[in-house]
């Protein structure tokens, strides 16, 4: 998924004009909806991604005065937040969320530093995707706001620059962002200006062409810029155990000794390729594991991976309602795309509207291999059949097309807009199993090794993140793990130990599926057990996207929110 964790804040004792929030004084509910209203201000770009459109072609203040205020602003809401008590249970989940949430996001911003030291931190808010795909209003209307948004892209380059000069960067964050905010310069002045083509007000199209130009080139200065750091290149990139086991504290409420963390990811691996091993044995009798995997991805979409992945979603649609595994809510729909050039690196992912936005559809995005590569390259970038099957299954039924559906019904204005990492990865990789458990693929191996070679990589995910940030596994190490453990092929092992070294939290996919699969177990116990799935299903996607402890809290009627393998 195209993920970007809510960022939530609330002001106390600085001076951000017109985004302070209620006292404690005022009632809860009002305090709650003068945190959204204040938050939508702080930040722009999450605000507009949501759908709150009076936003459009603004930028959040990256300086070092905006920084500052945007930490004591969350400060602010964990202060005025834990100052209410003897609420409702509704009200007091909603105001646990609203602290993990504020806490999370201070752990990034100032215990992490990752304004001063990952350019990932500012890559999502340069994707001018909204005013492209989402037919929000009419096109003329929204390329006055892609041009007021390109007019802020060289000021923001330039906060950036300045923050990320700071200190020598390591040098998979420099790959990193040369890759994506070089995208961004080409796409700003070719298919970005194509997109509007068709908008026949010429004063507008001139306009657009020379706010483009200018938004290029700063995107271009930018990449320029961090390709000449490369020579003070680092691999610096370590968090360490400390402060890696306080970002799952901070982040997602998970307050476990990593030992036992890291257990259960090897637990689950070895679950994993046991299966894998038995399923090839069916699949490429008298082959190895390696050899069986390069048999399932030899059966490749025919006509491309869009066309496979339109022709999948109906058939994974019907399925889900034939066994009756989930509520599917409301008619929108998911059409599929070839990503954009800027965004290739992200093999697959979806775009859902935002809460604030009704009518429409989610883009579910797939990318295409680089024209420019060698032919055998490029073919085998495109996923076998099976293993597209379980990303579509991941990133739209019932993945995340389905929990953002929810999560957009969801009763709380807060849980529509703040969904958590491990709660909407989790899920969505949750669902891979799911859908194999409750029999899709009738017991076909083929299909098996499709869903099996999805979790494996989300295992090595987990174990590099953790293996990387507080065990003291090299890149190198984690790139070897993937091919030898999770059997993926070089060039995808490459990718996702680089990954891991600018995003740690990478270990979610799995550290939210262990923990949904146990509350699922534990919550169904005394609810007719596989007949409560459903029932359990709805519960638990209409909390919208809290760190599932407080959820597991709510459902199992605990005293305390704790994480549950």
């Amino acid at each position: 998924m195209k993920f970007r964790p809510a960022l939530m804040a609330l002001l106390a004792a600085t001076a951000i004009a017109g985004c302070q929030p209620a006292a404690p004084k005022d009632d809860f509910t009002t305090f709650t909806q003068n945190t959204i209203d204040s938050w939508l201000k702080v930040d722009p770009y999450f605000a507009v991604y949501q759908g709150a459109h009076q936003f459009d072609g603004k930028w959040a203040d990256w300086s070092d005065t905006g920084l500052k205020a945007r930490g004591d602003f969350l400060r602010g809401v964990i202060a005025s937040a834990k100052g209410y008590d003897g609420l409702s249970p509704e009200d007091t989940f909603t105001r646990d969320y609203i602290v993990k949430a504020a806490e999370g996001q201070l752990f990034w911003l100032e215990e992490a530093d990752q304004p001063h030291k990952n350019p990932a931190w500012y890559v999502g808010n340069f994707d001018p995707n909204v005013y492209l795909t989402r037919e929000y209003a009419d096109r003329p209307t929204r390329l006055k706001a892609l041009i007021a948004f390109l007019d802020g892209v060289p000021g923001a380059a330039g906060q950036v620059q300045a923050n990320l000069g700071k200190a020598p960067l390591p040098k998979s964050f420099i790959a990193f962002g040369t890759s994506a905010f070089g995208g961004y310069a080409e796409f700003y002045k070719g298919d970005m200006i194509k997109a509007f083509a068709d908008v026949s007000d010429a004063a507008l199209q001139k306009q657009l062409v020379a706010s483009a130009t200018k938004a290029a080139a700063a995107m271009q200065g930018l990449t320029d810029w961090l390709k000449g750091q490369e020579k003070t290149a680092t691999q610096d990139f370590v968090l360490g155990e400390a402060k890696f086991t306080r970002m799952l504290s901070a982040t997602e409420g998970v307050d476990v000794p990593l030992a036992v963390l890291e257990q259960a990811g090897r637990d689950d691996l070895a679950r994993n390729k046991a299966a894998l091993s038995e399923e090839c044995g069916k699949f490429a009798p008298g082959k190895t594991v390696g050899e069986c995997m390069v048999q399932l991805n030899a059966n490749r979409p025919d006509g491309g991976a869009v066309a496979e992945a339109t022709r999948q979603i109906p058939e994974l649609t019907a399925f889900v309602k034939a066994q009756d595994l989930v509520t599917i809510p409301g008619t929108e729909q998911a059409l599929v795309r070839q990503s954009p050039p800027y965004n290739a690196q992200n093999g697959a992912y979806i775009d859902p509207p935002g809460p604030f936005e009704k009518g429409i559809p989610s883009i579910y995005y797939i990318a295409a291999p680089d024209p420019s590569w060698p032919m055998e390259k490029q073919l085998a970038y495109i996923p076998g059949k099976k293993d597209l099957l379980f990303t579509s299954v991941h990133e739209v039924m019932p993945g995340h097309f389905l929990q953002f559906l929810h999560a957009n019904r969801s009763p709380s204005m807060f849980g529509r807009l703040f969904v958590g990492y491990a709660f909407a990865e989790g899920w969505a990789h949750y669902s891979e199993e799911l859908m194999w458990e409750a029999g899709y693929g009738a017991e076909d191996a083929e299909t098996h090794i499709g869903q099996l070679s999805n979790a494996l990589l989300r295992n090595c995910r987990y174990l590099s993140a953790i293996g990387m940030h507080a065990r003291g596994m090299t890149q190198e190490q984690s790139k070897q793990l993937f091919i030898t453990e999770c059997f993926q092929d070089e060039g995808t092992a490459e990718q996702q130990a680089a990954r891991g070294t600018y995003d740690p939290a990478y270990l979610n996919y799995t550290l939210g599926k262990l923990m949904i699969r146990k509350l699922r177990t534990d919550w169904t116990a005394t609810r007719g057990g596989r007949a409560g799935w459903k029932a359990f299903h709805d519960t638990f996607l209409s909390y919208g996207g809290p760190p599932i402890p407080l959820v597991r809290q709510s459902m199992m009627a605990e005293k305390d929110a704790k994480a549950a393998f």
